[in-house]
């Protein structure tokens, strides 16, 4: 069995990967691809993974969960997703690192299915934006003490990802920019289900609707639903056409309000971020989606 384990990060899609992938699920299931709704194994993953604590399941183990979790015998691969399996929200910043447990968490659930295939994926995000993003997320009393622990400077995505590869060698890890998930979001749909570009897939428009406008959105409905795309780029083209005209402002821009973040610290965090991002293509056994 192919395993994919979308591990997050935090505040990149909120779990509309899951969501637009339950659209398919019949579809996807006629293609031996099983998507489970997240209440079917949240819960039972986790207390597996605290009971085993990173030992690696027997094959009874391993056999119990894909039997609760997978329903047809002819299912080939397995989608599963949480933005927790690297930790809780708080813990993505702790410690001055991008998930300090990255490591630990992810050779835990290697584990859990350690006589099958197994692939992680994540949404990366400009540390600019995704250290305010965490801080909002946890509660307003633990802020100031959590922000003093970080110099935003140091965080490195490919740092995290080294870990991971580090813990776990054999399994590829395929990443992308938040930042372009808008124009990404049917590869990204695909290529964690293995479904190629001659399945369209429902929902691969759903991470445009909540940043445009009702009438723009719907026009670029129209438009992509009677004019034929002969390619993924000419369709981005399309997409930032209309984003360019139709976008809301206040959900594609980020203020950013921390104390003693800066305009100009704001702009190295970003310029820190690109080179980062070179960096992450040439890490063996990671693979970044680009636009």
């Amino acid at each position: 069995m192919q395993i994919c384990f979308h591990l997050g990060a935090h505040c990149t899609d909120d779990d509309q990967l899951t969501k637009s992938l339950l659209k398919n699920s019949g579809q996807l299931a006629k293609l031996g691809v099983a998507v489970p709704g997240p209440g079917r194994y949240r819960g039972l993953l986790a207390d597996a993974l605290v009971k085993l604590q990173g030992a690696r399941a027997d094959d009874d183990t391993q056999e119990m969960l894909l039997d609760t979790l997978v329903d047809s015998t002819d299912a080939q691969r397995l989608v599963l997703g949480h933005k927790n399996f690297l930790g809780a929200p708080h813990r993505s910043i702790e410690n001055n690192q991008l998930y300090h447990l990255a490591k630990r968490n992810t050779a835990w659930i290697r584990n859990l299915f350690a006589n099958h295939e197994v692939s992680f994926f994540i949404g990366l995000r400009n540390p600019a934006t995704f250290v305010p993003a965490v801080l909002s997320m946890v509660p307003a009393a633990d802020r100031a003490s959590l922000l003093a622990q970080i110099d935003p400077h140091s965080l490195r995505w490919s740092d995290m990802l080294l870990t991971i590869r580090e813990a776990n060698p054999a399994t590829p890890i395929i990443v992308w920019c938040n930042e372009d998930t808008p124009l990404l979001w049917p590869e990204i749909m695909q290529v964690i289900t293995g479904v190629n570009d001659s399945k369209p897939l429902d929902g691969a428009l759903d991470i445009l609707r909540p940043i445009m406008t009702p009438d723009g959105f719907q026009r670029m409905l129209d438009y992509l639903g009677k004019t034929e795309i002969p390619s993924p780029q000419q369709r981005r083209r399309v997409i930032v056409t209309f984003l360019e005209k139709y976008a809301i402002p206040d959900e594609i821009e980020e203020e950013i309000d921390l104390p003693g973040w800066t305009e100009a610290m704001i702009d190295d965090l970003s310029d820190a971020y690109d080179r980062d991002l070179d960096q992450i293509e040439r890490i063996e056994g990671v693979t970044l989606l680009v636009t």
